[in-house]
């Protein structure tokens, strides 16, 4: 493996050069995904259900450490909106410092996956499970905004069917100012793109509706009415309380939370790449993610990770390394300093209309459509997902889907893998194979001479515990047993411990009824296999050939013996 594979990117650019020019961009770039990144950041802390100021220590504590230490050069780390269901449901169950601690733990996985060279899997979740999650999670978010875009001051159930059955019993009592401010803050976050982008868009709408509800002095809820003052400082670290048993009781919540982190920070990366040319180091990017969910709860922060909308910000913005990222950090700093106490004037309508949007974007409803047309079983993973997600718990949707996608690849796989007889007879003394085609291939069994007693069958496809039971049966399937059994394995890429022991129990059967097994073919990963499980000490060097012709002329030497 490549020396840098454990190197953050921040350390490959100074190696490189870094000069003036380009922290001038990186400079220009991150003050502006920070101006941006900060009225989200409170956002989807007040819809996580926690308070305005975490979002902001996330922002800056994670935001920072990501960018330290990404395998990206240009990835923008923090709160995203995917976490906000996930955050909501632990500090229902656990209040805020379970899910301290399941975030914890969530950054020691992911470290251990980058460790573990994991970064590269885990890009390749299928789609139709990250678009079921992700589409639910945009359902969800919008749910959960209504009623602050209503101005409805009800208590809401937290089931998905009951708040909105809730939502219209109460739809009479919904107050006109704040759906008028949240219609206004849409249509701004919709208009503004496409007049400037200068400005974001976001605080366009933040500042304009502020000043609407003080100028007009109109009662709606705010950020201060809602959770009083929002302080602008830090505070102390401190450790989350620990004991076996909420640690056993927080394990599927910190695993959810370290999937949903290392699949969307790798997600953003790889889009990342596509916009800049560069590639990014998918092992080293879980570990920096992992550092920042460990750092990150212990000042009160929340789980974080890659955000793709901002990292897109910043690279269209002319962010060039993890220096922009940095400074992002640090500008949400200052602002959270020295404007933090303002915030408290933002009012709730305009979180709710910037939350709509992010779910809009978020839902991928095209790209959820079109997979409506995939395969069934893709279908079928997609609606669960998706439908779980919404009805019962995302830390389920999420196992669900990963487990059901899994098993379908392993049937997948088992469909393709093949065990047949290649060999049919055509007079007493000679066979040759029909279904291969000796123009298409040189090795094909065709037109070679088969002595008679000898049987070949060939393993098309990976070896491992899903196709087991076809090659036993396929075994079984024999009618009479010939003196020489020839496994033909030049097709098999590899193979697992269940392969391995049902050719073991190939040869024990074969040896009971006096046939001599050769394999043919095997490729340098199955004889080292073959090695370590004794398989090559039970059958015998000598009858284990590198060609068909070799296993044909080993056999002929072993009939003339006999």
């Amino acid at each position: 493996m490549p020396s840098h594979e454990f190197e953050p990117k921040l350390i490959t650019v100074l190696k490189e050069g870094y000069s003036f020019k380009t922290f001038y961009k990186d400079c220009i770039a991150g003050v502006i995904v920070g101006i941006v990144a900060l009225p989200l950041s409170i956002a989807f802390a007040i819809a996580s259900g926690v308070k305005p100021e975490q979002g902001l220590y996330t922002a800056v504590i994670a935001g920072f450490l990501i960018s330290l230490l990404s395998g990206s050069r240009v990835q923008i780390g923090g709160p995203t909106g995917a976490f906000i269901v996930i955050i909501f449901s632990i500090v229902q169950k656990f209040g805020y410092e379970g899910l301290a601690l399941a975030t914890i733990m969530a950054g020691f996985l992911l470290i251990l996956m980058g460790i573990a060279r994991l970064g590269d899997v885990i890009k390749y979740i299928p789609y139709p499970v990250t678009v079921g999650f992700t589409s639910g999670i945009a359902i969800i978010i919008f749910t959960s905004q209504v009623k602050e875009f209503l101005g409805l001051n009800i208590q809401t159930p937290t089931h998905f069917a009951e708040k909105w059955i809730v939502y219209f019993q109460n739809l009479p009592l919904l107050d006109t100012p704040s759906l008028a401010l949240g219609i206004l803050t849409i249509f701004i976050l919709i208009v503004a793109p496409k007049i400037t982008r200068k400005f974001p868009a976001p605080l366009i709408a933040i500042f304009a509706t502020t000043g609407i509800v003080h100028f007009f002095n109109l009662s709606v809820a705010t950020i201060g009415s809602r959770f009083g003052s929002v302080p602008n400082h830090f505070q102390m670290p401190t450790l989350p309380p620990l004991s076996i048993d909420l640690i056993t009781q927080l394990s599927p919540a910190a695993l959810a939370i370290a999937l949903l982190a290392g699949i969307e920070s790798l997600l953003s990366a790889v889009v990342a790449d596509g916009m800049t040319g560069r590639k990014h180091r998918s092992n080293m990017e879980l570990i920096g993610q992992g550092v920042a969910n460990i750092i990150s709860p212990l000042f009160s922060g929340l789980p974080a990770t890659g955000a793709i909308a901002r990292t897109a910000t910043n690279i269209k913005s002319g962010g060039q390394t993890p220096i922009a990222g940095i400074i992002h950090a640090l500008t949400i700093l200052l602002l959270f300093i020295y404007l933090g106490k303002w915030a408290e004037l933002i009012p709730m309508a305009t979180l709710a209309g910037i939350l709509i949007i992010i779910a809009y974007n978020m839902s991928e409803w095209r790209l959820f459509v079109k997979l409506l047309r995939s395969p069934k079983s893709d279908i079928m993973v997609l609606l669960i997902t998706f439908f779980l997600t919404i009805f019962i718990d995302l830390i389920v949707a999420i196992e669900v889907g990963v487990v059901m996608a899994s098993f379908l690849f392993m049937k997948r796989m088992v469909d393709v893998t093949e065990i047949k007889s290649i060999t049919q007879f055509i007079n007493e003394d000679v066979r040759t194979d029909l279904s291969d085609n000796p123009a298409d291939d040189p090795h094909t069994i065709a037109a070679r001479k088969i002595p008679k007693g000898v049987e070949i069958f060939e393993i098309n496809g990976p070896f491992f515990f899903g196709a087991t039971d076809k090659f036993r049966d396929t075994m079984r399937g024999i009618q009479k047993p010939p003196q020489i059994l020839i496994l033909r394995m030049r097709n098999v890429p590899t193979i697992d411990a269940t392969g391995l022991r049902a050719l073991e129990d190939t040869l024990e059967k074969a040896k009971k009824d006096g046939i001599t097994v050769l394999l043919s073919g095997p490729n340098a990963r199955l004889l080292r296999k073959f090695n370590n499980s004794g398989i090559t000490q039970r059958i015998g060097e000598n009858n284990i050939l590198s060609e068909i012709d070799d296993a044909l002329n080993r056999a002929r030497e072993i009939l003339g013996k006999e």
